[in-house]
């Protein structure tokens, strides 16, 4: 299994790191890491007993869209992390 595992991180390293990439192919590479974290997340965020939910009920997606506004204005990780955390926290605190 860690073969498996190992191998496929390996092998492009391995094979492209002595390649100069186009510009193309690195700005096109700059987005995976987004793409991948949204098709991730935007289900857990939005799908709610096996159907789209944007009522008030659904905290989670409420409370991503000032932690978003706060990643894209500040690029911390940190930060947005806080934020998300503090909007759950305090919107639990008055009941909602």
């Amino acid at each position: 299994m860690g073969v498996v595992t190992y191998l496929p991180r390996l092998l492009p390293v391995l094979l492209l790191s002595s390649k100069k990439l186009p510009p193309l192919v690195v700005t096109w590479l700059r987005f995976v890491p987004v793409a991948v974290l949204s098709a991730m997340l935007w289900p857990s965020l939005l799908i709610q007993n096996r159907q789209l939910d944007f009522s008030v009920s659904n905290l989670f997606f409420w409370a991503a869209i000032p932690t978003f506004l706060v990643a894209w204005k500040t690029r911390s990780l940190f930060g947005s992390v806080i934020a998300g955390m503090a909007v759950v926290a305090l919107a639990r605190y008055v009941g909602l």
